[in-house]
């Protein structure tokens, strides 16, 4: 049987988020390092199964996924020193040239993205020029019906209120053109990481988002070239 993400886990995660501080996380170092390694052998289970679909994905190395739990708190307000989730980046991440896979798991507030998160100005610019001049390959993609089933719609965050300079006001691709970020997110119940066949399911999720990822990156590619 595959591995899951366990109630442990989420259980770590939760009592984390209620006692935020280095006293607590030392005390119960263990618990974090039990978490990391149940993550990363769920994560190899889920590279093996997206491996069917996207073979680059099996040259990422499990362990090099996950993100620190260490907050950077230089610059906030909020000066709790541990985020309460745990994520793993399989080619996605903020500021990150290259569509990608995510995985955020943090008790009722999971969930799996798929995308390109916060592209630089170059590699944004790229994106929506693709986006206005192949619409109709664009559009197939996002309208296909499981695609739509599982995402509905690209995320709508920190959109602009009005058509990027360089593009016409009536391009019919106008509010695809507003978007910063291209990505999809679908969301996950504490149930479903703790599923038998998580990682096969959430490799489906991936593998129906894998053409928007393709889209972005032959636009990007094909700039470069």
């Amino acid at each position: 049987m595959s591995s899951t993400i366990s109630k442990n886990t989420l259980n770590f995660l939760q009592n984390l988020s209620q006692n935020n501080n280095r006293e607590w996380f030392t005390e119960n170092k263990k618990q974090y390092t039990d978490s990391q390694e149940n993550m990363i052998l769920f994560i190899e289970d889920l590279i093996a199964e997206m491996g069917v679909f996207d073979e680059d994905i099996l040259k990422t190395d499990a362990k090099k996924t996950l993100f620190r739990i260490y907050r950077d708190v230089r610059f906030s307000k909020d000066k709790s020193p541990y985020k309460t989730n745990m994520g793993a980046s399989l080619g996605m991440g903020k500021g990150s040239q290259k569509a990608g896979y995510y995985l955020h798991v943090e008790p009722g507030k999971s969930f799996l993205a798929s995308g390109i998160y916060m592209p630089d100005s170059a590699a944004l610019k790229t994106i929506r020029k693709e986006i206005s001049l192949y619409s109709e390959d664009f559009l197939k993609i996002v309208n296909q019906k499981d695609f739509k089933k599982l995402f509905k719609e690209l995320d709508q965050d920190d959109k602009l209120k009005k058509i990027p300079q360089g593009f016409e006001k009536e391009d019919p691709m106008a509010e695809y053109l507003k978007l910063k970020n291209f990505i999809v997110v679908y969301p996950l119940k504490d149930e479903d990481l703790k599923h038998k066949d998580a990682a096969k399911k959430f490799s489906e999720i991936f593998k129906a988002a894998k053409p928007l990822n393709d889209f972005l990156n032959s636009a990007i590619l094909n700039s470069t070239n």
